[in-house]
């Protein structure tokens, strides 16, 4: 599909009631499989968890996901429209907004005008355009909102550069949700925080959900996030291993089996 054509959507009921379906998708990188014939669907007003031990392909999916990466082979679609490798910023214009792994906040701006640049995506042409204009009335106080919502307001005209990362995790939530997204991936949110911080995301995450929001977690600390999710979906080297419920997902002897190979491998390491 062309970089800034918005798909048309597919007929009505043709991708049933998920929100987002991914059939068999992969991606090969030189000589690594990073994901293959991966497939789920994702239920609204749900949170799927998308598990691995390190190296699964987990954020792999999420960049061929949000349009970051283009698949070598198989199917996104969106609300019933086939969205398979469109840019970034149409995903965005649909209605998806993520987070990263790796926080990537403009250091340079106060926690505030981070979630103005996400508020004014349409309107502004850089970041000298946004400081000089410094958002609208409208925008300001909806930037503030979106602080207050992440638990930030007391932050708002802190430089991120001086912010924690607990913080900085939630800012990349509040830039996120300045998208107004239906779909929001959320990429190792809980990576870095300490027991505390952990325990104040989820909470947010779950009452995102509450809120109507459909999410789609990745994360490597399984435990952290089973209690969190709705549904699971596990890999391992680039292949679906498990698929369901939480509570059935955690007894998975493939489950199992990967997670300890890994902890083996870690202890090897520090030997």
């Amino acid at each position: 599909m062309s970089d800034d054509a918005v798909p048309a959507a597919g007929p009505a009921g043709a991708a049933g009631p998920a929100l987002l379906e991914v059939v068999g998708l992969s991606k090969r990188f030189a000589g690594v499989q990073a994901l293959r014939d991966v497939s789920f669907r994702v239920e609204p007003r749900t949170i799927l968890g998308l598990f691995g031990p390190n190296g699964a392909g987990k954020t792999t999916c999420f960049h061929c996901l949000s349009g970051v990466l283009v698949p070598d082979a198989g199917l996104v679609r969106f609300d019933g429209r086939d969205v398979t490798g469109a840019p970034p910023h149409v995903m965005a214009a649909l209605g998806l907004g993520r987070t990263f792994q790796v926080v990537r906040p403009f250091r340079s701006l106060t926690a505030l005008q981070n979630v103005l640049v996400a508020l004014g995506r349409a309107r502004y042409r850089g970041l000298g355009s946004l400081v000089r204009r410094a958002g609208t009335a409208a925008d300001l106080a909806r930037a503030r909102t979106l602080l207050a919502r992440v638990g930030l307001a007391e932050v708002a005209d802190r430089p991120a550069a001086v912010l924690p990362l607990g913080i900085l995790r939630r800012l990349e939530v509040a830039r996120a949700l300045a998208l107004s997204p239906r779909l929001l991936l959320l990429d190792e949110p809980l990576g870095g925080l300490a027991p505390d911080e952990a325990a104040a995301l989820v909470a947010l995450i779950r009452s995102l959900r509450d809120e109507g929001l459909t999410i789609v977690l990745v994360e490597h600390h399984m435990r952290l996030a089973m209690a969190l999710v709705d549904r699971v979906v596990v890999l391992d080297h680039g292949e679906k291993i498990a698929e369901g419920p939480p509570a059935l997902v955690r007894r998975d002897p493939k489950v199992i089996a990967a997670y300890l190979g890994q902890a083996e491998e870690e202890g090897a390491s520090r030997a």
